[in-house]
């Protein structure tokens, strides 16, 4: 008797703990899902010298300094009254003062299905973005007059380009001829939106930028509104 009794409640306890785990793993999905769909609204609202005032998601202003996190936003720089804010899985997007800006949820598609691209002015007029090439980090500054993307040696190689076995090409600059490399990069990311297959042209010489050129732009149409640059993609 006493060991049928055993039995008996070894059984209920394996059947308790199988729902709990079946309960555990439902809302560990329920959890993910949220966290996938997720979306932060931050807004920048002022400054106080190196520190950025964030308002994110609605909740009482949070005064950062670079590098420091609220929620799931991290200060990542400010400057000239424009913040550039991540989440905690690497979304990035740049502020400006008073202006709401969504970060994640559906608007970002994990594939970069995105077909729109704001870029706001930066110090001398300059339109700047955050994005990637072939899936790593670069800082864009918007060129209308370079034919392709153009990137230094340095940055290329940074990001593990394998320039030297493109085509080797020449390149005119304020010093003379110099050799530089044609290649095309699998990936260009600028927020929301990637484009495959691009030209690119790799230069020796060090540059600050990454000019995002006429092989990526010509994919786009595009409109100045106010101080902001729109793209819209084309195909």
């Amino acid at each position: 008797m006493r060991s049928a009794k055993n039995d008996n409640e070894k059984k209920k306890k394996k059947k308790v703990g199988a729902l709990l785990a079946a309960g555990l793993l439902a809302t560990g999905l329920l959890m993910a899902a949220g966290a996938a769909d997720a979306a932060s609204s931050v807004t920048l609202t002022g400054t106080i010298g190196q520190r950025a005032i964030l308002i994110v998601d609605g909740a009482p202003p949070k005064t950062l300094a670079v590098g420091e996190r609220h929620r799931d936003v991290r200060l990542v720089s400010l400057q000239d009254g424009q913040a550039v804010v991540e989440t905690a899985d690497g979304r990035r997007a740049t502020l400006r003062m008073d202006t709401p800006v969504s970060i994640g949820g559906t608007a970002r598609a994990p594939g970069g299905g995105g077909t729109r691209i704001v870029l706001p002015a930066g110090s001398g007029g300059h339109f700047m973005a955050d994005g990637s090439i072939n899936g790593r980090a670069v800082r864009f500054m918007l060129d209308t007059g370079a034919t392709t993307i153009a990137l230094s040696a340095a940055d290329a190689g940074r990001i593990g380009l394998d320039y030297q076995a493109g085509a080797p090409v020449r390149i005119h600059t304020a010093n003379g001829i110099v050799q530089g490399w044609r290649v095309t990069l699998d990936a260009v990311r600028v927020g929301d939106v990637e484009v495959a297959g691009v030209e690119a042209i790799v230069a020796p010489q060090p540059m600050p930028y990454v000019l995002l050129g006429n092989s990526f732009i010509g994919r786009f149409s595009m409109r100045r509104d106010s101080d902001q640059m729109v793209l819209e993609k084309r195909y």
